[in-house]
C-alpha cells in the first residue's frame, strides 16, 4: 500500500488544518486545528472527525495559531493517546493559546446562556480550559533541523517558517517518500520574524495560499499606522484593533513603539494591550532570540509599549476612560474573547476607529466590518458601525503570491506533485495557475476530505 494523505481542514478554506497522512495500518495527522468564519465552516468543529482518534498514531504542529492547534483538546478528550511533536517556541505558545482558547469558549457560552441568544439550551463549549491543560503533558519539544521519528521508521525534519514564533515547516519521510507541508510561512521582510529557511527536496508538496491571489503593498506598517493613529489622537478618539495574540500584537506593540521613538505620534498616546494570552505571548519574546530578529533594546520597548491588561476587572474598566487611546485585544478576526466587548462599546462613535491588522477570514466579523458594512452582529445584537475602519495592508504575517512562488523555488528540484491549501477557493486556484504557468509544477487544489496519493 502507498502513501496517501486525507485533506480534513486547510482544504476549500483558510483555516481548520488537518492533513492524514496514511501508510499501511500507521496514520500520522499534521496540524490539529479549529475552522473558523463562516457559520457552516465552525460546524465541523462539532462534526466527528472520519476516524477514531485513537487510530493515530502521533501529531506534529507547524506551529501554534488555532487554527492549525486548537482542536487538539477534542482530540485528545476523544481518544488520542500518542505524541504531540512541536518546535520549543509551538510547544511553549500552546501552553498559553490552548488554556486560553477553552477559557475563551466557556466565557462566551455562558455569555450567551446568561443572555438567551443561544440557539441551543444551554450553550455549551467544544472544550475546556481543563480539557486543554489535560493535552498539554503529552506535547514534545523537537529542535528545528533535528530529524526525529514520530512514528518508528517515519522520519520528521521541521525547518524555520517564519510567520510567528516557533513556525515551522515539515518534511516528512515515509517509505521513501519525501512529503513537505510548508506551514504558514512568513514574509521574508517581516518586522520582526526571522525570514523562512528554504524548501527542502521533496516529492510532494503541499502549499499555503493565504495570500496566493496578492501581492503586499511596498509601503511598510509604519507608513500606514502613523496617520491613522495621528488622526485618532486629533480627534481624541479611541481605537480598537482586533489582533492575533500571537504575531500581529506584538507587530503592532514594536509598530507603536517606532512611532513614538520617531515622533510620528504622541509620546503621551495610551496603549493597552488586553489579553492575557498576548501579554503572555510577548514577553516569550525575551526567551526566544532565535526565532526572531529584534535586539535586547528592541525586546525590551516591545514589552514596554503597552499597558499590559491581565484581569476582566481592569478589561471592564477601560469602557470607562475617555480617548484617546488605544486598545489591542484578540482575536484577530473578531470571532470571540474581550475585543467584542470593546467594538460594542465604541463602534458606535464617529470619533473612534476600527484597525484591521491582518487577513480576515469570510464570515467572521473582521470581514463584516472590513466589507463597510454599518452593523455588526455582537453576542446577540445589531450594533451600529460609525467608527474609521482602517484596514492595513502590510501587517500581514503571510507570505504573498510572490514570495510563496520563491520559497518553492529554493527547491533543489520539482517535486511529483503539488497540493495547494490552507487558502480560500479564489487564492488558492490562483497560485495553482500560477504554479503551473510560471513553475511547469503539477499543482491542484484538493477538496475538504478527499484522499490524494503522495
Amino acid at each position: 500500500m502507498g502513501v496517501n494523505i486525507t485533506f480534513l481542514g486547510g482544504a476549500d478554506t483558510v483555516t481548520g488544518s488537518k492533513y492524514l497522512v496514511r501508510h499501511a495500518d500507521q496514520c500520522l495527522l499534521v496540524d490539529c486545528g479549529l475552522f473558523q468564519g463562516y457559520k457552516q465552516l465552525r460546524l465541523r468543529n462539532r462534526t466527528p472527525l472520519p476516524f477514531a482518534p485513537d487510530q493515530i498514531a502521533a501529531v506534529v504542529l507547524t506551529h501554534a495559531h488555532l487554527d492549525h492547534s486548537g482542536y487538539l483538546p477534542v482530540l485528545v478528550k476523544e481518544g488520542f493517546a500518542g505524541r504531540v511533536y512541536a518546535t520549543p517556541g509551538t510547544q511553549a505558545l500552546c501552553k498559553i493559546l490552548l488554556p486560553d482558547s477553552g477559557h475563551i469558549q466557556e466565557e462566551d457560552a455562558a455569555f450567551a446562556n446568561r443572555h438567551g441568544f443561544a440557539k441551543h439550551a444551554p450553550a455549551l463549549p467544544l472544550y475546556t480550559r481543563q480539557d486543554a491543560l489535560d493535552c498539554l503533558p503529552i506535547i514534545k519539544s523537537v529542535e528545528w533541523h533535528k530529524t526525529f521519528q514520530p512514528i518508528p521508521g517515519w522520519r520528521a525534519t521541521l525547518s524555520a517558517a517564519g510567520h510567528i514564533l516557533g513556525a515551522s515547516s515539515l518534511l516528512l519521510e515515509v517509505e521513501g517518500h519525501r512529503i513537505l507541508f510548508s506551514g504558514d510561512l512568513g514574509r521574508p521582510d517581516d518586522s520582526i520574524m526571522n525570514p523562512p529557511d528554504p524548501a527542502p527536496a521533496a516529492d510532494t508538496v503541499l502549499i499555503e495560499s493565504t495570500y496566493g491571489d496578492r501581492q503586499h503593498p511596498t509601503e511598510n506598517i509604519l507608513g500606514e499606522l502613523g496617520p491613522a493613529l495621528r488622526r485618532l489622537a486629533a480627534r481624541g478618539g479611541v481605537a480598537v484593533v482586533p489582533v492575533f495574540a500571537v504575531g500581529r500584537a506584538q507587530a503592532l506593540l514594536h509598530a507603536i513603539a517606532q512611532l513614538k521613538a520617531r515622533g510620528d505620534i504622541p509620546r503621551t498616546l495610551p496603549v493597552f494591550l488586553d489579553s492575557p494570552m498576548a501579554v503572555h505571548t510577548t514577553h516569550l519574546f525575551e526567551h526566544n532570540h532565535g526565532d526572531h530578529r529584534l535586539n535586547g533594546s528592541e525586546v525590551h520597548a516591545l514589552t514596554h509599549s503597552a499597558t499590559m491588561v491581565n484581569s476582566t476587572d481592569e478589561s471592564r474598566a477601560l469602557a470607562s476612560r475617555h480617548g484617546p487611546m488605544v486598545i489591542l485585544s484578540a482575536s484577530g478576526m473578531a470571532t470571540g474573547g474581550r475585543v467584542l466587548h470593546h467594538l460594542a462599546h465604541h463602534a458606535g462613535n464617529h470619533r473612534n476607529m476600527i484597525i484591521l491588522t491582518g487577513y480576515q477570514a469570510p464570515g467572521t466579523r473582521g470581514a463584516t466590518l472590513a466589507s463597510g458594512a454599518k452593523s455588526v452582529r455582537i453576542h446577540g445584537r445589531d450594533i451600529a458601525v460609525e467608527a474609521e475602519i482602517v484596514q492595513l495592508q502590510s501587517a500581514s504575517a503571510h507570505a504573498d503570491a510572490g514570495q510563496l512562488l520563491r520559497w518553492l523555488q529554493t527547491m533543489a528540484e520539482a517535486p511529483g506533485q503539488t497540493y495547494v491549501v490552507h487558502g480560500n477557493p479564489e487564492a488558492s486556484d490562483a497560485l495553482r495557475a500560477r504554479i503551473n504557468r510560471e513553475l511547469g509544477w503539477r499543482a491542484m487544489v484538493p477538496e475538504h476530505g478527499s484522499t490524494w496519493p503522495c
